[in-house]
């Protein structure tokens, strides 16, 4: 094994792609270490247990939507900063396939707390979009839900068989597909006329 100084977000990252391959049973750190080149003790010099790092690893994808809302935050036109955040989110993931693992394991103790948040935050966000974009504060959080689930069903489809939809598959024919997303949540929309 490796004498490598590991930080905590390297084991994160990989907690995160283990969870994203084959769920929070996948989050072991003897495979973990394994794959990062490095022995147990590394491991401990960081977290108390594997649901620290569970946790940890969680709490650095809730900051990842904390950060894209940040970085859409200087986009003043609400309808633009909707098809930025539709473009990016349908465009391609951090790491493939977490999401959908993440609602798999909803029931988890460790990953509902954050998984609420995350959907609560995201959503919340959504509909303050439109409420923008003038729709009433019920439309808006119809259309944020229709949205979203949208968004969570792309990617799963992500995760299915990749010749039945290849307009998902990043690359492929999936911005023409996007453009029609971005249409749609627009659509009747009053300040987008």
């Amino acid at each position: 094994m490796s004498r490598v100084r590991l930080a905590p977000q390297d084991w994160t990252r990989a907690a995160l792609r283990a969870l994203a391959e084959g769920g929070v049973g996948a989050v072991r750190v003897d495979a973990l270490a394994r794959d990062l080149g490095v022995t147990r003790g590394s491991f401990y010099w960081h977290f108390a247990d594997r649901d620290a790092l569970l946790k940890a690893a969680l709490e650095q994808w809730e900051r990842s939507t904390a950060g894209i809302i940040g970085d859409l935050g200087d986009v003043g036109d609400p309808a633009e900063r909707l098809v930025r955040l539709v473009r990016g989110a349908f465009g391609g993931e951090s790491v493939p396939g977490l999401q959908p693992a993440l609602m798999a394991h909803a029931d988890h103790p460790v990953v509902m707390p954050v998984l609420r948040r995350v959907t609560a935050q995201r959503v919340d966000y959504i509909s303050a979009i439109y409420r923008e974009l003038r729709l009433a504060p019920d439309a808006a959080r119809r259309r944020a839900v229709i949205g979203y689930a949208t968004y969570l069903g792309w990617l799963d489809l992500r995760r299915g068989p990749d010749d039945i939809v290849p307009e998902v598959t990043p690359g492929q024919a999936s911005p023409a597909v996007i453009d029609d997303i971005v249409a749609m949540f627009l659509a009747d929309v009053p300040a987008t006329r």
